[in-house]
């Protein structure tokens, strides 16, 4: 190997170092906002003068925060399962496909990735507000569905090139039809991709708050842009709650992503 991590002598304490430095540097706020949301002061003072789960209580019992959450929850599966089977098709096109243009219609997948996204969100609240879909829930739906679409088709597409064809031609060749193949063969094979794939996606529309702000309106607001406009209005530690119960989610959304696709490896 030209770089083996045992051998670097010195070397490797102060990689250790720098990596903890880095790591230790993202962390803190994450922490920080979680003691602040146990902390019985009605503002948000650190280090908190004492522990209460006050604001947990009063999260759980405002009916606002909890259809904002239902309202994330329902856009978010939506746009997964969208995301998965356009992207899968997408993916087939691209990987399988032979035409002219396959590059370029490929870059033009990934753009939402590339550009900013306060200028996507406004490219998208100004196209949407001629067309009527502004503020409705299927205009959440096609904003973070542009935003998912790519994650969802770089990640099966990965699964498609590193999957064998040949298996498929050999299954078509035993008798069954071409979609029959891929539905009994392929899919299965790139689970994992899949997988990825609607875990991104999901992720990607759960935390989004840049579009969802330009989409949202009175009566239609995810929770990210609930937590927003709560902490432009007041300080109040039920905002350093919803904060972390949404990291928390988070992460144990991708720890079990990470758990189901170590159990499909095995």
């Amino acid at each position: 190997m030209l770089l083996d991590f045992d051998r670097l002598g010195v070397w490797k304490w102060v990689l250790v170092t720098i990596t903890a430095t880095v790591a230790l540097f993202l962390l803190l706020p994450i922490v920080f906002i979680a003691a602040l949301s146990f902390g019985d002061s009605q503002w948000l003072l650190f280090p908190p003068p004492g522990w209460t789960l006050r604001w947990y209580r009063d999260l759980l019992a405002d009916p606002r925060w909890l259809e904002a959450a239902w309202t994330s929850a329902r856009i978010a599966i939506a746009v997964t399962v969208l995301s998965v089977v356009l992207g899968l098709f997408a993916s087939l096109a691209l990987t399988r496909g032979n035409f002219r243009g396959r590059e370029i219609l490929r870059a033009f997948f990934i753009t939402p990735m590339i550009l900013p996204v306060v200028v996507l969100a406004v490219a998208l609240y100004a196209f949407f507000l001629k067309i009527g879909l502004n503020g409705t829930f299927l205009g959440f739906i096609l904003a973070h569905l542009i935003l998912a679409l790519p994650f969802s088709i770089i990640s099966i597409s990965n699964a498609l090139e590193g999957f064998d064809k040949s298996i498929e031609d050999a299954a078509i060749l035993c008798g069954a039809s071409p979609w029959e193949a891929r539905f009994r063969v392929t899919l299965p094979a790139i689970s994992h991709g899949l997988f990825a794939a609607a875990i991104f996606s999901f992720l990607v529309s759960w935390d989004e708050v840049v579009v969802a702000i330009f989409m949202a309106s009175p009566t239609l607001q995810t929770l990210p842009v609930k937590i927003w406009t709560t902490l432009r209005q007041d300080l109040t530690p039920v905002i350093a709650a919803a904060s972390t119960l949404l990291v928390l989610f988070t992460i144990v959304l991708m720890l079990l992503a990470a758990l189901v696709r170590k159990g499909m490896k095995k």
